[in-house]
């Protein structure tokens, strides 16, 4: 299996999931273009996409849905709360745009559901709940020939369900949106939006995947790529600092060889191999 974070962050996030010739998109946050450009860059036909998830329904996970559809022949997986929130997201500004993305799922939407496995081509997709607010979040662990990887962003707090679906994995894409003090100093967000990313439905500190490091972390991961981090609220590299120190706290009782990895909002990883 392989793994490319095409983008994150709070302008797009999408990733590409590749195992024995079956590609999945997991979420359409870019445009388009730029998903169509970043999947050509690493090699990719966009056409040669087996399917598309979604998980859930807010425009930097699923905006760039709609119009990458018109192009591609694909099925796209998502739940039946998910859809109905996605065709009418109120952060749309054309009037016609719920009409048109219901017209665009019409035959080509796969209903899954967060309590329930499914599969897409050669790689088994196990979901689960997150913590965020948002109508069905979910992330996932997805499996191919006994190699297991996890995707998910976009919630407030990791529960004893999340610290136990990413055990075992090699590899997990995980949020690191933003440091605690950075956020409450950024003046251009509103009291009331930062206590949104700050809530246990918000979004996850550079300060959480520490603690989680330390402590429910099992060390199997050969890559940790840390996404969504926020361009206001954080800085790369206070992240990626304190994710490896962390790691280095638990080395003389867990000795381990993870590689912490920085995804960003301009330009795609390198592809992770497991």
């Amino acid at each position: 299996m392989k793994i490319s974070v095409l983008g994150s962050g709070s302008t797009g996030n999408s990733v590409l999931l590749v195992a024995n010739g079956t590609r999945v998109l997991v979420d359409a946050g870019l445009s388009a273009r730029e998903t169509a450009r970043r999947m050509s860059m690493l090699g990719e036909d966009p056409n040669s996409l087996d399917g598309i998830l979604i998980t859930h329904e807010h425009g930097d996970h699923a905006g760039g849905l709609r119009v990458l559809m018109k192009d591609l022949d694909c099925p796209i997986f998502m739940s039946a709360k998910t859809r109905d929130a996605y065709v009418c997201e109120r952060r749309q500004v054309a009037s016609d745009e719920p009409r048109r993305r219901s017209d665009a799922l019409r035959d080509r939407m796969v209903e899954i559901d967060s309590g329930q496995d499914f599969r897409i081509g050669e790689i088994d997709f196990h979901p689960f709940t997150v913590p965020h607010d948002a109508v069905d979040n979910f992330g996932f662990t997805a499996t191919h020939d006994g190699v297991k990887i996890a995707t998910l962003m976009d919630f407030g707090h990791i529960t004893t369900l999340i610290t136990e679906r990413l055990r075992g994995c090699a590899a997990i894409v995980i949020e690191s949106n933003h440091s605690r003090d950075m956020l409450k100093t950024v003046e251009h967000y509103p009291w009331e939006l930062k206590q949104r990313i700050l809530s246990r439905l918000g979004h996850l500190s550079n300060e959480d995947i520490a603690e989680w490091l330390l402590d429910g972390f099992d060390g199997q991961a050969k890559h940790i790529v840390l996404a969504h981090l926020s361009q206001r609220a954080n800085n790369p590299y206070l992240a990626i600092i304190t994710a490896e120190t962390a790691l280095r706290e638990r080395a003389p009782l867990f000795a381990g060889d993870t590689e912490i990895t920085l995804s960003f909002p301009k330009e795609a990883t390198a592809w992770i191999e497991v």
